[in-house]
């Protein structure tokens, strides 16, 4: 690809604004358009109030170290994402020492994260779990308490009015961290615009792709003038969030064949009773209800906002057909088709659990979402409290060799043959990682210039575990997160 390549992003959120300035990075020349159908950047799943703003790294998320069958703790998923939000930090270390993220308040502070559990067999998987993430440089500052004295140092809020023989247990990272990953990606978006050949189009809408040799077709309104344009690429990304299947089929690559979306809204409790807030500083996860799917995880959360402490509970899980918060009832239905229709179906059957828990969370009363908070806040008041929705998330459905289809959680990238497009699904852990997800765009649709010294090079400035395990070296995974902890003021 030459250097002059133009690109056309999809989508401003944080995996295009990401994606951008890797790019503008090692194609110094590239004509990059950023296409937003909102008149905001970073407003969908992006924004801080869209999702939990968890620096999601394991230190706390028990659905990423499921007990195996033969009752031992598997770490593996765990310690891909810690590694890959310490490339994260990483990244935007290397940004924030260069003057690149400018933001009015941090974008990322530090609170502790801790896992709370209670009873005798929650207990134990807590107790394997430390002992088998602690054997890695990420977790060794993991500490684990049975003691209700210690644990109510951690967490005073939710250890009042507790029963003081109740079997609990907890571990803490205090080198956890709360992100607002709206403010960095409008930080990132704003930067890019000050580069040679990046143009932002707000309240532009995709309607088709049509590809061409060595490129794409893009044909884009402007909701505003009711104007339509058609732009010439090189390459496409799809960074859309929910928004990503109906552009996929639009797209027509035999690789999108298959795919189906199944969109769940989020909503939280929101504290409004300044004198609670204060009382609590940490992001406190517990363990999903016996046959809830991952994303139902509780947590207690500190969040600091545009400079301001708030504090959440939930998530209560909703229905809606809608793929993004701002998007049409319509979204589900008209992303049904032929490819798609018996993957969805037979992904539905599977997972009648699922309906099930979502026809329940729907059902909830304001009093059974309140009974659920006093699990972890044994002295809530009701009305300290107000419900609020968060984002919208379209988990994926992905077509078997057989035909059948498959609920899968997490994100995942589809590329065409001849790498020109690349589209991202899913969700969770999302943000996070989003470093860590654009790297592999690029290595997956431009393999051979990820390997050219000048782009290693680049990426080592970057990124400086780049092409080295932070999970097996220990040492770099030290110094790196020493460096990012003093450059990111996480101390």
């Amino acid at each position: 690809m030459q250097e002059s390549s133009r690109f056309i992003l999809i989508g401003a959120g944080i995996m295009s604004a990401t994606l951008g300035v890797l790019l503008k990075k090692l194609i110094p020349h590239a004509q990059i358009s950023i296409f937003e159908r909102l008149d905001k950047v970073g407003a969908e799943s992006s924004d801080a109030w869209n999702n939990a703003g968890t620096g999601h790294s394991a230190f706390c998320e028990l659905n990423y170290t499921p007990l195996k069958e033969n009752g031992e703790v598997d770490i593996s998923k765990a310690l891909k994402i810690s590694e890959s939000f310490e490339i994260s930090k990483q990244f935007w270390a290397h940004l924030q020492e260069n003057g690149k993220i400018e933001t009015d308040s941090p974008f990322i502070n530090d609170i502790d994260h801790l896992s709370f559990v209670w009873g005798e067999d929650n207990k134990a998987f807590l107790q394997k779990r430390f002992q088998a993430l602690t054997q890695y440089a990420m977790f060794e500052d993991m500490s684990y308490s049975e003691s209700f004295e210690e644990i109510a140092q951690w967490i005073p809020l939710m250890m009042d009015g507790r029963d003081k023989n109740e079997i609990i247990s907890a571990t803490r990272m205090e080198i956890g961290t709360d992100v607002n990953f709206g403010a960095i990606t409008r930080s990132l978006i704003q930067y890019l615009q000050t580069l040679n050949g990046v143009e932002l189009f707000l309240g532009h809408q995709v309607e088709d792709l049509t590809e061409i040799d060595n490129g794409w077709l893009v044909e884009v309104t402007d909701l505003e003038k009711e104007q339509e344009k058609t732009l010439a690429c090189d390459f496409v990304f799809i960074g859309a969030g929910g928004g990503a299947i109906p552009l996929l089929e639009k797209s027509n690559i035999p690789e999108g064949r298959g795919y189906g979306g199944f969109p769940v809204s989020g909503q939280f409790l929101k504290c409004n009773n300044p004198e609670v807030i204060v009382q609590h500083e940490a992001k406190v996860y517990g363990k999903a209800a016996h046959g809830s799917p991952p994303m139902s995880v509780p947590h207690l959360d500190t969040r600091m906002l545009d400079g301001t402490r708030s504090l959440l509970f939930g998530p209560y899980a909703g229905f809606s057909t809608k793929f993004l918060k701002n998007g049409s009832y319509f979204d589900l239905p008209f992303s049904i088709e032929m490819h798609n229709v018996w993957p969805m179906l037979s992904a539905g059957v599977h997972n009648l659990h699922l309906t099930k828990y979502l026809i329940e969370q729907v059902m909830q009363s304001p009093e059974d979402r309140f009974n659920f908070l006093q699990l972890f806040y044994p002295n809530a008041k009701f009305k300290d409290w107000e419900l609020i929705t968060a984002g919208q998330r379209v988990q994926i459905i992905k077509k078997e060799a057989d035909g059948s289809g498959v609920l899968k959680f997490g994100t995942e990238i589809v590329s065409n043959e001849s790498k020109t497009l690349a589209a991202l699904l899913g969700a969770s852990p999302g943000a996070s990682t989003s470093v860590s997800i654009m790297l592999n765009v690029l290595e997956i649709c431009f393999p051979d210039q990820m390997k050219s010294p000048k782009w290693q090079q680049l990426l080592k400035e970057m990124i400086p575990s780049y092409g080295e395990s932070l999970i097996e070296n220990a040492n770099l995974c030290r110094k790196t997160r020493a460096r990012t902890t003093k450059v990111l003021k996480l101390e």
